[in-house]
């Protein structure tokens, strides 16, 4: 948390002025359903890669899907790009223009996938197309991260602050249960023949088609960053808000914090939520659908579970939920990478996700608020958004392809003992450097909470 010795004084009020709650509800829903379309055409990618990689690689090669999860990993290399890109964007010229760019560049990115020809056509050139593609999308994805986390934090009631920004993580794993829905209702029509052969590209046309709808909705948004302060952007008179020197000269601290409370969180949200969900596909490989529904089941509980969690924030604070999952993911990771491939009953494989979502809770929840809360308005999206990125690039988008590399050479344990080890570096962070409960920039910028018009 912020030191009151260290927060500079503002010459103007960094955010807009509170308009009403009613407003507050419907700017959250705007600015998360931009993050349920982009994490949508994110996690496509994964549930579907047992039907297309073969349209990218060719039928020959028999290491398909560890290529097509080193694209998956690759594309993370651009966050930090698209962190920092759209953070310097946002904090410039305003949190709604970054949102409105950054899922144009989404849905221009599904559109091509959909339609693209494949291996047959372009030979490797497909597979070089299909990472541009995706190199492109974690670019938009880097920035909408950040940008959604400050707009969703800034534009909720101070007393429910926890609970509105948990709306992040419903619509980000949201984008998962969409996906997983998509691949059900899929199978409910077509075969596994039709799904590889041309129903793969359905899905990312799909996302296309959402993000347009997402880019006007977005149009209506609230600006939450105050006239005042865009004017003094635009004129010149303000070069320090989106400034990188600004952020690594005077706020590196804050912003080694985001990346230290990212890293272990990152790393088991892609282990409980993508590695897992592949666990189950491989032990019900005969039984398609059954673990469809297992895993659409498992992530929608972990969708409602995140209003729950920020719920719980407000009245005890942030670091009870935080070091809560930390001690869950130090205990329980081993159990579930163990247990998992060798439960064959679909309501114990629940009950296993289940009690991996109930810990993830305590992280995904409250985490891009917890962040949000470190830097002041001028370098918000951009410390926000470049913490995330970089912990994000190495530890969470490399988890799908370390796990199968390392599964493939009979190393699982090792795998659990990475995990295990980087959360509890994560859980020494919040324990030891964290604060409950404290005045923080978000409580002290004018506009910050619509409360005035709250108790109207």
């Amino acid at each position: 948390m912020p030191d009151d010795k260290t927060q500079p004084p503002e010459s103007t009020s960094p955010l807009a002025p509170p308009t009403s709650t009613r407003r507050a509800i419907l700017n959250t829903l705007r600015g998360s359903s931009g993050n349920l379309v982009e994490w949508y055409d994110v996690y496509v990618y994964t549930t579907f890669v047992p039907f297309f990689e073969k349209q990218f690689f060719g039928t020959a090669d028999t290491k398909t899907r560890i290529y097509a999860y080193a694209i998956f990993a690759v594309t993370f290399l651009m966050r930090p790009v698209g962190s920092w890109f759209f953070g310097r964007y946002a904090d410039r010229h305003g949190r709604r223009s970054a949102l409105l760019f950054s899922v144009s560049v989404m849905a221009a990115c599904s559109f091509i996938i959909a339609i693209m020809p494949t291996y047959d056509t372009l030979g490797i050139f497909a597979a070089i197309v299909l990472m541009l593609c995706r190199l492109v999308q974690g670019f938009a994805t880097g920035g909408e991260y950040g940008t959604s986390a400050t707009y969703m934090s800034e534009a909720a009631t101070r007393s429910k602050r926890g609970f509105f920004s948990s709306f992040q993580y419903v619509t980000l794993v949201g984008g998962q249960v969409l996906a997983q829905l998509t691949l059900l209702i899929l199978f409910a029509f077509l075969t596994d023949g039709e799904l590889k052969d041309w129903a793969w590209r359905v899905p990312f046309a799909i996302g296309g088609v959402a993000a347009l709808i997402v880019l006007w909705l977005r149009r209506s948004m609230d600006e939450s960053l105050s006239e005042e302060h865009l004017e003094a952007t635009r004129s010149g008179a303000d070069r320090q808000s989106g400034s990188l020197r600004e952020l690594f000269t005077k706020y590196w601290s804050p912003l080694l914090l985001v990346f230290l409370i990212t890293m272990g969180g990152t790393l088991a949200f892609y282990v409980y939520s993508v590695n897992a969900p592949a666990i189950v596909k491989s032990t019900y490989a005969d039984e398609a659908v059954t673990a469809t529904w297992v895993n659409l089941i498992g992530l929608i509980f972990l969708m409602c579970l995140q209003p729950v969690g920020g719920w719980i924030s407000d009245r005890i604070g942030r670091k009870p939920l935080l070091v809560f999952f930390g001690v869950g993911g130090v205990i329980y990771t081993y159990f579930l990478l163990t247990y998992l491939p060798k439960t064959t009953n679909p309501f114990a494989t629940f009950g296993l996700l289940a009690v991996a979502y109930i810990i993830l809770t305590g992280y995904t929840s409250i985490n891009a608020l917890v962040k949000s809360e470190q830097f002041p308005a001028r370098v918000r999206a951009l410390g926000v958004g470049l913490g995330y990125a970089v912990a994000n690039s190495v530890f969470g988008g490399t988890a799908p392809l370390i796990f199968e590399a390392m599964k493939a050479d009979n190393m699982v344990p090792q795998f659990i003992i990475y995990v295990t080890v980087t959360i509890a570096i994560s859980l020494g962070v919040y324990i030891f450097w964290l604060r409950n409960r404290g005045t923080t920039y978000l409580d002290t910028e004018s506009g910050h909470a619509f409360e005035e018009a709250a108790k109207s």
